[in-house]
């Protein structure tokens, strides 16, 4: 799979014209405010935008807005969470459960109110929440920001894993050297311009 932005405009710049091909990360740094989160969001049709976005070739104006963002699946830095008890959100707990000692999470953790969880353990869930739908491309706006080193080591295993099944990876993140372990392809956003970096 292929993601491929042409002409991408909206409030965080542009235009934005960029390739990222199955297997292939992408880290983008920037100051706050820049409209890093803004441009994934555009990228995942969650924010209005001008221009195109296209996935293998299919514009995301040919699908429809769900199945869309479920091929190309956008992680927040602050994910919501709709319901207040945590399994709610896991209609196939199941393959959730398979997926939570890979990220040191406990099963229990499911039957517990999100209330009740860290930040840690709710952006962790939430990035097992998106990989169940097995998109095609991961939009991570800062995934690691509220976890330690070894939490941080394990996301990015999973990263990686995923990168070496053909999954595409836009990251947003200030840490340089994440972006080299993940061998992420660096760009800079400023102004509304986005460079190499």
């Amino acid at each position: 799979m292929r993601l491929t932005a042409e002409g991408l405009t909206g409030a965080a710049g542009g235009p934005f014209d960029f390739s990222l091909g199955a297997g292939e990360a992408m880290a983008i740094t920037g100051p706050s405010g820049a409209g890093k989160s803004v441009l994934l969001r555009m990228i995942a049709d969650l924010d209005p935008h001008e221009g195109d976005v296209s996935l293998d070739g299919v514009a995301r104006a040919q699908m429809a807005a769900p199945a869309w963002r479920r091929r190309v699946a956008y992680l927040a830095a602050e994910p919501g969470w709709w319901h207040d008890e945590t399994a709610a959100h896991f209609p196939e707990r199941a393959r959730a459960e398979a997926l939570m000692p890979d990220l040191a999470l406990e099963v229990k953790l499911l039957d517990q109110p999100v209330h009740r969880l860290s930040t840690g353990e709710r952006m962790r869930l939430a990035l097992i929440r998106i990989l169940l739908n097995e998109p095609a491309v991961l939009l991570l706006d800062e995934p690691t920001g509220a976890l330690d080193p070894h939490a941080t080591a394990l996301v990015e295993g999973i990263l990686l894993d995923r990168l070496r099944a053909g999954v595409s990876v836009m990251i947003v993140t200030h840490d340089m050297a994440q972006a080299g372990r993940l061998g992420a392809r660096r760009y800079h956003l400023a102004a509304g311009v986005l460079s190499p970096a």
